[in-house]
């Protein structure tokens, strides 16, 4: 059973940083696409990052584009999203995904077969 665990989340001041961390057990990391996505309340759910298996090719929202950096370290099976110039915006659930395909429709949710249970990040204006 695949586990994915986010972490690193909390609160900022507009204008801060975070860096969130999502664990994943198992031995097939490496051959898994990540994905961010967030919730804010009252809200559907939105994609917010991609990273590919080899990280490769690394995907955005418009909406954080410049200030959010997806990374991988498949030595350790931990994706990181590292959040710059927060705006109170970007207050929400943050959720990580994995799923064993490539990197067609990384922004579509039903694509992934693992979920989190998500991190919230607020940010005070």
């Amino acid at each position: 059973q695949v586990q994915v665990v986010e972490s690193g989340g909390g609160l900022v001041q507009a204008g801060g940083s975070l860096r969130l961390s999502c664990a994943v057990s198992g031995r097939t990391f490496s051959s898994y696409t990540m994905a961010w996505f967030r919730q804010a309340p009252g809200q559907e759910r939105d994609f917010v990052s991609a990273i590919a298996a080899d990280g490769g090719s690394t995907y955005y929202a418009d909406s954080v584009k410049g200030r959010f950096t997806i990374s991988r370290d498949n030595a350790k099976n931990t994706v990181y999203l590292q959040m710059n110039s927060l705006k109170p915006e970007d207050t929400a659930v943050y959720y990580c995904a994995a799923r064993v395909v490539g990197t067609f429709r990384v922004r579509t949710q039903s694509t992934y077969n693992y979920w989190g249970q998500g991190t919230q990040v607020t940010v005070s204006s």
